[in-house]
């Protein structure tokens, strides 16, 4: 008998600061999930929007004009990973209140992911999220329906002032 050994994969992708560059990270990471198998059954949309918040982030507030930001995603069968990368300066954090329409990113990315987090890098910093991928599923013709990630965005909602 041999042991099944897990391979992990990485993707990765450099972007300009460009406001082009969000939809194109979108479509970088749909195309992933496509070719691991990842979007039926799995949570799909919620790492796209979670891609999509922390793409808008670098370039709002973490990419300097010239530079750009680098796009990760990692799979190895157990767990997805979302890091976006950027030489800015800063740490970035969730908001108690937001102005209008903005400062809700990282709410909904910690709504959304399983984990999330802000790594060092010189110069820079990283922003990641995780999403658990349970293959059964995955394996499942009919997609589950997603309420826990649904209920913990209404009761964030729900418990603002």
């Amino acid at each position: 008998m041999t042991a099944t050994t897990r391979h992990s994969v990485l993707r990765e992708r450099f972007f300009r600061r460009d406001r082009r560059s969000v939809p194109a990270a979108r479509l970088f990471t749909h195309q992933a999930l496509v070719d691991w198998d990842l979007t039926e059954g799995f949570r799909a949309d919620d790492v796209l929007l979670c891609v999509s918040e922390l793409a808008t982030n670098a370039l709002l507030h973490g990419v300097p004009p010239g530079r750009g930001f680098r796009l990760n995603l990692g799979y190895d069968g157990d767990v997805l990973r979302v890091e976006v990368h950027d030489s800015g300066p800063g740490v970035p954090r969730i908001v108690d209140e937001s102005d209008g329409e903005g400062g809700r990113g990282l709410l909904l990315v910690a709504a959304f992911a399983d984990k999330w987090g802000v790594g060092e890098r010189s110069p820079g910093k990283v922003v990641w999220c995780e999403f658990v991928v349970d293959r059964t599923e995955v394996d499942e013709t009919t997609p589950p329906a997603v309420t826990h990630h649904a209920e913990g965005w209404l009761g964030l909602l729900l418990a603002r002032p």
